[in-house]
């Protein structure tokens, strides 16, 4: 059994709340999709809980943002970015800031994971964006109508369930191709051996759905479980209000999901 997060976003309010219901699961192993920081107001707490709790993460674009230079961002986003990198220099203990950096300079693109899944092997891949370019390509629920090509040029990348986030939107593509919704599956999805999957987690400190609970997964046999959680969006609110550097829409959009 292993829990997959994504895109926390400096969120430490929404982080915390994902790690307790983790824990009372009795889940010991997390993955994270990425995006650990910008936008939010906790950078070093968020990317401390992350190095300490999970088993990997792979590079999300804001990590690559704050890491090198924003690109494509819009200015809430790049100021946010510039923000976090003064943050995280600012750290006046050289252990944790350079723990920090070095773990944002060591995430890797794209990670695989070969486990028994049921009676079968399933290989599972994790990247934060989409399996043709892993950081910064967004796979929308509407493509499968928009674009059906793109959406199987991303299928022709995995061999069998992809992980991903960056969308902060959950749900299950299916290489018909087709879009569901938690809602619609029974926030579960079973993992069929002869089936592809690109498996949407959503958001946990961001979430884009209209729904503000925190969002993540985690795998038990052959299941893939949607949860939503409630946490404290009201702080975390505050905070980014508190902070010029941050974009008020950025703590705003919080309390509606959006």
């Amino acid at each position: 059994m292993f829990a997959v997060i994504s895109d926390i976003h400096s969120n430490i309010e929404a982080l915390t709340a994902v790690l307790a219901d983790v824990e009372n699961r009795g889940i010991e192993t997390i993955y994270c999709l990425g995006d650990v920081i910008g936008y939010g107001p906790n950078p070093k707490e968020c990317l401390d809980l992350v190095i300490e709790r999970t088993k990997w993460c792979v590079l999300g674009n804001h990590d690559y943002a704050t890491l090198y230079e924003p690109t494509n961002f819009n200015y809430g986003a790049e100021q946010a970015s510039f923000w976090t990198r003064f943050s995280l220099e600012a750290e006046e203990e050289a252990a944790s800031r350079n723990r920090r950096w070095s773990f944002l300079g060591e995430l890797s693109m794209r990670r695989t994971l070969r486990t028994k899944v049921g009676a079968n092997t399933a290989i599972i891949d994790f990247i934060h964006a989409s399996p043709r370019r892993p950081i910064n390509e967004y796979i929308f629920p509407d493509d499968v109508y928009t674009n059906p090509l793109k959406v199987r040029l991303m299928f022709e990348r995995i061999e069998h369930i992809c992980f991903v986030g960056h969308t902060h939107l959950p749900g299950v593509f299916l290489d018909e191709p087709d879009f569901y919704l938690p809602d619609e599956l029974g926030d579960m999805y079973p993992i069929v051996d002869n089936e592809k999957a690109i498996i949407n987690i959503g958001s946990v400190g961001q979430p884009r759905d209209k729904d503000n609970r925190a969002s993540y997964v985690y795998v038990d046999g052959t299941e893939v479980n949607f949860v939503r959680l409630n946490y404290d969006f009201e702080t975390t609110v505050k905070k980014i209000l508190a902070i010029d550097e941050l974009d008020d829409f950025h703590g705003e959009r919080l309390r509606d999901g959006r």
